[in-house]
Order: structure tokens, then C-alpha cells, then sequence
């Protein structure tokens, strides 16, 4: 009897690489969250009746009272507070997570340790340094070693498409990896910038007041012109005093990424020229 000639399965796709998570704070939530402890600080806590005369704000804070100081400053007052928590916030936030993706030992004897065994071509003992380093770099380099195993039993493909190939896995991995270690720096660099603009702002509102009481009735109101001054200077100080740290921070964090890009470009570099030395 004749057996019919059966037909081979199709081989399975492989499951699709997945999509690597940004983690970190949802600016989306945190950002309105703030926005409401400043307006609770700023209305609660810096306008409570107990730091202005007679518990009357109209009367004005008692004297070298801070909080009813600040108070007095105006509706810019809370924007500015909640533009200092979201720069205090994520700052510690983002510290936290590069500190996480710089991996459990330190970085610049991890890549020491990887060239050094690279140089040894002892790549199953560079593996595991990656596993025990783990964060960031590790799961790049990881990636691109376990690449470099697999093309060294790859028999299709030429030297150069060996070199392209793995050159494309480690900067596909580093891709992957990115968009988790530079979340939410634009929102700190945003404020460095805006909180001045909103700082500038409230300084016209107090000016704007100020000159208002020049230009009422023949004698200048003293107290109202005063106030004026005081508001256009509060929102002044919170302003260029939160564009400060902002800038600071930026610089600082955005620094962090650059050396975490540099630790891993280099490493990436030494496992392709290992690869074009040896095989």
C-alpha cells in the first residue's frame, strides 16, 4: 500500500521580542498630585490664620513670618511650589533609577572585567559577570555576547554579515534600554526654563500692583505698594530659586546617562573588534 507523502509542518514564528517597559513615575498622575499638596501646603499650612495679625490676611503677616511672607506672594505662589516638588521629585525618582540601571557593582571595574575577558575570549565567564552586574550595561553587553555566541557557530554568513549582525544586536538592546534611563529628564529641563518665565510673571503681577498704588488718589498707598514689591519679589526668589536646581539637576543626571551610553558603547566596541580578531 502507498503512503502518502505528508506535509511538513510550518516551523513557528518566534514570539516577538517584547516591548521594554520605561518604568519610573507616569508624569500624568504625579504631576496633578503635586500640583494639589503645593495648592494644600500654600493654602493650609503658609495661609493658616496663626501667622498673620489678628488671624486677619488682610492685615498682613506678623512680623518676620515667613510663611505668611511667602503667602502673601500670590496665586503664582502654588505653580511655583508645585514646580519645585516635580523638579524635587523626579530628580530623586531618576536618581534612584540610574543608580538601579548602573548595576549592583561599580561600573568601571565591570567594564574593566568584560575587556579583560573579552581579551581572554572567555565569553561564557563575561555571561556571567553580566548576570551578576545586571542594570543596564549588563543587559546590553549580556545581549551582545549571547549574539557573539551564536554567530560563532553561524556557518551562512560571511565575516562581515557576522560583524553587522551582532553591531545591530547590541545597538538594538541599547535602544531598548534608553528610553528607561532618560524618562522624565525633559520635564526637568522644561522647568529649568519655565519656572523662570512663571517666576517673571508673578514679578509683573506685584509690580503691576505696586505701580497701582502709586496712581491711587493724590497719595501713594504705602502699604499697598509694599505689598506689591513683596509679591513681585516672593515669586522672583521661588522662581530663580527652583530654575536653579532644576538646571543643576539636569546637568547632573544628564551626565549620569551620558557615562552609563559611553560604558556601554565601549564595551560594545571591544566585543566587535574581539570577534573580528578571533573569528
Amino acid at each position: 500500500m502507498e503512503k502518502k507523502a505528508t506535509t511538513p509542518a510550518p516551523a513557528a514564528k518566534p514570539a516577538a521580542a517584547p516591548k521594554k517597559s520605561k518604568g519610573g513615575l507616569n508624569p500624568a498622575l504625579v504631576i496633578p498630585a503635586l500640583f494639589l499638596i503645593a495648592l494644600a501646603i500654600y493654602l493650609f499650612v503658609l495661609g493658616s490664620p496663626d501667622h498673620f495679625i489678628d488671624g486677619d490676611h488682610e492685615k498682613g503677616p506678623k512680623p518676620g513670618d515667613y510663611y505668611g511672607i511667602v503667602y502673601k506672594g500670590g496665586p503664582i505662589v502654588p505653580i511655583l511650589m508645585t514646580c519645585f516638588l516635580i523638579v524635587l521629585v523626579f530628580t530623586i525618582e531618576r536618581l534612584i533609577t540610574l543608580s538601579k540601571a548602573s548595576g549592583s557593582g561599580n561600573i568601571d571595574a565591570f567594564v574593566r572585567k568584560i575587556r579583560s575577558l573579552l581579551d581572554k575570549n572567555q565569553i561564557d565567564e563575561a555571561i556571567r559577570e553580566c548576570d551578576k552586574q545586571k542594570g543596564s550595561v549588563g543587559n546590553v553587553i549580556k545581549a551582545g555576547l549571547e549574539k557573539y555566541k551564536q554567530l560563532i557557530s553561524e556557518t551562512n554568513l560571511d565575516k562581515e554579515q557576522k560583524l553587522a549582525a551582532l553591531q545591530k544586536e547590541i545597538e538594538e538592546a541599547t535602544t531598548l534600554e534608553m528610553p528607561m534611563l532618560q524618562k522624565n529628564l525633559t520635564i526637568i529641563a522644561t522647568l529649568a526654563s519655565a519656572s523662570t518665565l512663571l517666576a517673571l510673571l508673578g514679578t509683573v503681577i506685584g509690580m503691576i500692583k505696586a505701580f497701582a498704588a502709586l496712581g491711587t488718589s493724590g497719595q501713594p498707598d504705602s502699604a499697598a505698594l509694599a505689598t506689591g514689591i513683596s509679591e513681585a519679589l516672593i515669586n522672583t526668589a521661588l522662581g530663580i530659586g527652583t530654575a536653579a536646581i532644576a538646571t543643576i539637576s539636569y546637568a547632573y543626571l544628564n551626565s549620569r546617562v551620558d557615562d552609563l551610553t559611553y560604558s556601554i558603547d565601549e564595551i560594545g566596541m571591544s566585543i566587535q573588534q574581539n570577534f573580528a580578531a578571533h573569528y
